[in-house]
């Protein structure tokens, strides 16, 4: 099955680069190109593509912007964030609007096409870079934007059993669904079911937004 590909970012000669790149690619096509973000919330809403690869400055709405918009309208279109600007507030602010994924365009190319891929399969991913600037926003702003961080008050898990929070525990710290498992002495199933109920239950995206509530609510420490 080939994947949609829309490509956002107010650079022509950037836009001209990745669809070179991937026209000789089976399994992706761009079906469409924006040079700002409303533009990209427009075509995201007419062409419905599987992917878009955003840039986040742009002229009037930003990439982040866009990204709420089109993750708000639930029109089953993941974002991947690729920029050249991967400071902390950026990585927390794209995550927190609904991106799937986060790139740095100083990536080799085989790796950006590689997560093009994984976030079209569904699944989210980070720049092994941007991992440690994730944390550290978590640290930022996760104790202004939750000055009381008790996982046991906070609504969001009310309705999360106590081995579910063990799964989501683990889930932040970085533990793939068979090391989940192991680590909980269940089946590889089970985890996976554990972490789709998470899924529905918190209204996340991906791993990466579980990860994001994990922290937000004090579940887990940056520390």
């Amino acid at each position: 099955m080939t994947a949609r590909i829309l490509l956002v970012d107010d650079q022509p000669l950037v836009r001209a680069g990745l669809t070179m790149a991937l026209a000789d690619l089976p399994d992706l096509a761009v079906v469409g190109e924006a040079g700002s973000g409303v533009e990209a919330i427009r075509l995201a809403s007419e062409l419905r593509p599987d992917v878009v690869v955003m840039d986040i400055r742009m002229p009037g709405t930003d990439g982040i912007e866009a990204t709420r918009a089109i993750a708000a309208a639930t029109l089953d279109v993941r974002v991947l964030i690729l920029t050249t600007f991967d400071d902390e507030d950026n990585v927390y602010a794209a995550l927190r609007a609904g991106a799937s994924g986060f790139l740095v365009k100083d990536m080799a190319l085989t790796d950006i096409i590689a997560a093009i891929r994984v976030v079209a399969a569904g699944d989210a991913l980070l720049a092994p870079s941007v991992t440690r600037r994730l944390i550290r926003a978590f640290a930022t702003h996760g104790h202004s934007a939750a000055p009381e961080r008790d996982p046991g008050r906070d609504r969001r898990l009310a309705d999360v059993t106590e081995r579910e929070r063990e799964v989501l525990t683990l889930v932040a710290r970085g533990m793939s669904n068979g090391e989940i498992a192991a680590h909980l002495f269940i089946s590889p199933a089970t985890a996976k079911t554990h972490v789709a109920h998470l899924l529905t239950k918190l209204g996340a995206r991906d791993r990466i937004h579980l990860v994001i509530t994990a922290y937000e609510t004090g579940l887990v420490s940056p520390a």
